[in-house]
C-alpha cells in the first residue's frame, strides 16, 4: 500500500554504496531469471533481532498486472487486504466512564435533530419551502449537527437519483451557512464534496474547493483525494494536481513539499501512471526528491510491472546519497517474495541487521505475503518461523497473509489451524481473515463450515461486509446450495444489512 513518511537518513557515502551492492545482489535473480525457490537454511552465526519498535501498518499488494493464478481465482482479485481507512472519520468521543451519561445525552438530542432535519429536506418538492421548514424548527446548528446530517444524505445515496442528492445536500449547506453563530468547517466541505462526487457533479466540487481557500479553509490531501477519484480521465485528474500544486491554501505538511504530498495521495488511490507524471514534472521545476519520493515512485513502477526503471530509481537513490530506509526494505521484501526469491531475501534480511535496521513483523508480512502469492507455501511457513524466532509476535495481518497462503495453495487444513492460534493467542480475526477462511473451506467442498464460521463472526462481533456475504452466497449457489444461500441472504436481510446492494446478486435460483 503506502510508504509512510518515516525517511531514515543513516549511511555515508561507504555506507550507500555497500548497501547498494548488497541489495543488487539479492535482486539481480530478478533479472536473470535463476533458480532461487528453495528455503534458505537458518545461519547459525546469525543473532536474532528484539522486535522492532516500527509501528505495524498494512500488506503491499501485488502488482496490478498480475496474471490470474490460483490466488487470484479464490479472491475474486489482489486486494486482498484493507486499503487506508474510511474516507469520513468518526466524531472523535472521550470515553471516560465518568462522561458516559452526558455523553450519551448529548448523541441523543443530536440524532433527534439530525432526524427532524433529515424529515424536512426529503419533503422537498415544488412549492414546499425547505429553508423556512428548517428555521422552524428552531435547532442550534453545530458543527457535529451539520456533519450527522451530511452523512446521513450521504448514506442514502442509493435510494436517490444523482441530481436529487445534491440538491438535498446544497440547499442545507447553504440554509446552515446562512445561521449566525455558525462557520462551515473544512470537514463540512469535504463532506459535501465528497457527495458531489456520488453525484457526478465535478464542476460544483472545484467551486467548492475553491470557495474553501476563499473563506481561509485549507485544502488537504483528503480534499484532493476526493477530486482526484472523480476524474473521469488522465487530463481532468492532472488539472486536479495542477490545481493544488498552485494553490496557496493546499496544507501539505508533515510533508516536505507539496509535491511528496500529492505522490502520498496519489500512492494511496492507486494512481500509479498519474505518480509517474508528478514525478517528471516535479523534477523538471527543480525540486529534489527524498527517500519518501523514491519509495513512492519505486512501488508505482513495481506496480505497473516497470521493473528496469525500478532498478534504475534504486540506483539513482544510491547515487544521490540516500541510503535505504525501512520502508525501502520493506518494499524490495515484496518484490523479492513476489519474484519467488526466498534466498535473495534471506541475505537482504541479514544486511538489514548489519546495517541497523531491524526486521520487524512489518517486513516479515510483505515478506510473506508475497511468497503466499508466488504459490511457495513452504519459505512461508520458514519465515513464519524465523520471525517468531526473533521474537517477533506474530499479528493479524501476519497471519491472514499466512492463511491466505494456505488458502491458495490448497491447505485449508493448516490454515484452519493457523486460524484457531490466532484466537488462542489473542488475535481476533478481521473481516478479511474470515473471508479467506470462507473461501477456503467453500473451494474444499465444506460448505456447511463455511457457513458456520459467519455465525462466529458475528458472534465474536465482527460484522461481515458485502464482499463476505456475496462470497459465501455466491459459492452456495456456484455449488447448487441454493436453500441454503438463501438462508444466508435472509439472514442479512433480517439485520437490515445491504438491502439496496440485493441487486447485486446476479443469479436467481428456483424454489
Amino acid at each position: 500500500m503506502t510508504p509512510t513518511t518515516l525517511s531514515l537518513r543513516r549511511a555515508a557515502a561507504a555506507a550507500v554504496i555497500a548497501s547498494r551492492r548488497v541489495i543488487y545482489r539479492s535482486l539481480c535473480t530478478i533479472h536473470a531469471g535463476g533458480d532461487d525457490t528453495h528455503t534458505p537454511k537458518p545461519s547459525p552465526s546469525i543473532e536474532h533481532p528484539k522486535r522492532s519498535d516500527l509501528d505495524r501498518t498494512h500488506v503491499d499488494d501485488p502488482p496490478k498486472d498480475v496474471p490470474l493464478n490460483a490466488y487470484s481465482e479464490i479472491f475474486g482479485s489482489s486486494d486482498a487486504f484493507p486499503s487506508m481507512g474510511t474516507l469520513c472519520d468518526s466524531i472523535p468521543i472521550d470515553e471516560d466512564p465518568m462522561e458516559s451519561i452526558p455523553r450519551e445525552r448529548f448523541l441523543k438530542s443530536l440524532r433527534s435533530d439530525a432526524d427532524k432535519m433529515f424529515d424536512v429536506l426529503h419533503q422537498d418538492c415544488p412549492g414546499f419551502n425547505v429553508r423556512q421548514s428548517l428555521d422552524e424548527l428552531r435547532v442550534r446548528v453545530t458543527a457535529a449537527l451539520v456533519r450527522e446530517v451530511l452523512q446521513r444524505i450521504l448514506r442514502s445515496s442509493p435510494a436517490l437519483n444523482k441530481p436529487r442528492l445534491a440538491k438535498l445536500a446544497y440547499k442545507f449547506f447553504s440554509w446552515c451557512a446562512s445561521n449566525s453563530g455558525y462557520t462551515h468547517t473544512s470537514d463540512a466541505y469535504n463532506l459535501l464534496i465528497k457527495i458531489f462526487a456520488e453525484s457526478d457533479e465535478f464542476s460544483a466540487m472545484c467551486r467548492l474547493a475553491d470557495e474553501m481557500a476563499e473563506n481561509g479553509l485549507s485544502t488537504t490531501a483528503y480534499t484532493f483525494i476526493l477530486l482526484v477519484c472523480s476524474c473521469g480521465s488522465a487530463g481532468m485528474a492532472r488539472r486536479v494536481v495542477e490545481r493544488f500544486l498552485q494553490s496557496k491554501s493546499f496544507s501539505y505538511r508533515p510533508f516536505k513539499h507539496s509535491y511528496n504530498a500529492i505522490l502520498h495521495s496519489l500512492l494511496t488511490v492507486d494512481h500509479y501512471r498519474l505518480i509517474e507524471w508528478v514525478y517528471r514534472r516535479m523534477v523538471s521545476d527543480g525540486y529534489a526528491p527524498d527517500v519518501l519520493t523514491y519509495n513512492i515512485v519505486m512501488s508505482a513502477k513495481y506496480r505497473l510491472g516497470k521493473l528496469d526503471e525500478f532498478h534504475a530509481l534504486l540506483d539513482e537513490m544510491g547515487r544521490n546519497g540516500f541510503a535505504p530506509d525501512l520502508h525501502t526494505y520493506n518494499l524490495l521484501l515484496h518484490v523479492l517474495g513476489k519474484g519467488d526469491k526466498p534466498l535473495a531475501a534471506f541475505n537482504l534480511m541479514n544486511y538489514m541487521r548489519e546495517v541497523g535496521c531491524e526486521p520487524s513483523v512489518l517486513h516479515f508480512t510483505n515478506l510473506i505475503d508475497g511468497l503466499g502469492r508466488a504459490g511457495n507455501l513452504e519459505a512461508c511457513e520458514y519465515f513464519f518461523e524465523e520471525m517468531v524466532k526473533s521474537g517477533c509476535e506474530a499479528d493479524v495481518v501476519c497471519y491472514t497473509a499466512m492463511i491466505a497462503g494456505c488458502v491458495a495453495a490448497g491447505e485449508v487444513g493448516r490454515a484452519g489451524e493457523l486460524f484457531e492460534e490466532m484466537v488462542t493467542k489473542g488475535q481476533l480475526p478481521n473481516v478479511f481473515t474470515y473471508n479467506l477462511m470462507i473461501s477456503g473451506l467453500c473451494v474444499a467442498g465444506r460448505f456447511d463450515e463455511a457457513c458456520k464460521i459467519l455465525e462466529e463472526m458475528e458472534a465474536r462481533g465482527r460484522k461481515p461486509n458485502f464482499l463476505v456475504y456475496s462470497n459465501l452466497v455466491g459459492r452456495l449457489q456456484s455449488a447448487g446450495r441454493n436453500s441454503q444461500a438463501r438462508e444466508v441472504l435472509s439472514g442479512m436481510l433480517e439485520k437490515g444489512r445491504y438491502v439496496h446492494l440485493v441487486s447485486k446478486f446476479r443469479r436467481s435460483w428456483k424454489t
